[in-house]
């Protein structure tokens, strides 16, 4: 499974539609593609009526089975976000991160929190880049909030590539990852692929989990049954 890629309705970095990411994932031998276009407070993302419409779309493409998401902006410390419930509880899942576009960086504290907050919405499985060093975070109660929500926290391939937009942010995904492994706190990988070019690209993503010997049971990529059994019991 990728659980974060974008299509051309994400609005920035590709041209690349449902059918030519699907492609990839199927050359990749991947199982499922999870599609998790920008909400719509990121300039140039879809619009409220692409993502209430996405259950419309073919199930399986190019042979491969496809799960139809979004990436929601934290809004505030308040933990709120792009779309409501009524778009959201017609989506496969959601994932949720802090973008500079929508989010000014704050203090420590007012990050944590809106992280943390935003994982109460029982529609948000995963918190996403929680690595992003525009944003200082405290680790440790961002895993322990994950543990008492069911969260999942995303190990982002663009935060451990030397050429990642982002900046290099492996120090703090070691940090969180050891405390995810401390706790028992699931993870996902996610390519965070804009287009179909670095779908699946989690490389550097094993080389880091075998380098810290993090359990594969708490990876769900591995594992589809168990990431759909965290989200059904969230949204329950």
């Amino acid at each position: 499974m990728d659980l974060h890629t974008h299509s051309i309705a994400s609005g920035h970095h590709t041209q690349d539609t449902l059918t030519s990411l699907a492609k990839r994932a199927n050359e990749l031998g991947l199982e499922y593609l999870g599609i998790t276009d920008h909400a719509p407070k990121m300039q140039g993302s879809a619009s409220e009526s692409y993502f209430r419409n996405l259950h419309y779309c073919d199930k399986v493409i190019e042979g491969v089975r496809i799960l139809y998401g979004v990436e929601l902006n934290v809004l505030n410390t308040n933990g709120d976000v792009d779309l409501g419930e009524d778009i959201l509880k017609g989506l496969d899942y959601a994932i949720a991160g802090l973008h500079k576009q929508v989010y000014k960086p704050k203090n420590e504290e007012e990050n944590t929190l809106a992280m943390v907050n935003a994982m109460k919405n029982p529609h948000v499985i995963a918190i996403c880049h929680p690595d992003d060093p525009t944003y200082r975070i405290d680790v440790k109660k961002l895993v322990a909030g994950a543990s008492q929500t069911g969260t999942l926290l995303e190990l982002s391939s663009v935060g451990i590539s030397p050429d990642g937009y982002r900046g290099y942010g492996v120090a703090r995904l070691v940090e969180m990852l050891l405390n995810c492994k401390q706790k028992g706190v699931y993870i996902m990988l996610g390519s965070d692929s804009h287009g179909a070019k670095k779908v699946g690209d989690f490389n550097n993503s094993y080389k880091l989990l075998k380098e810290i010997d993090f359990p594969s049971e708490l990876v769900v990529n591995y594992n589809p049954e168990k990431f759909f059994e965290l989200v059904k019991n969230k949204r329950n």
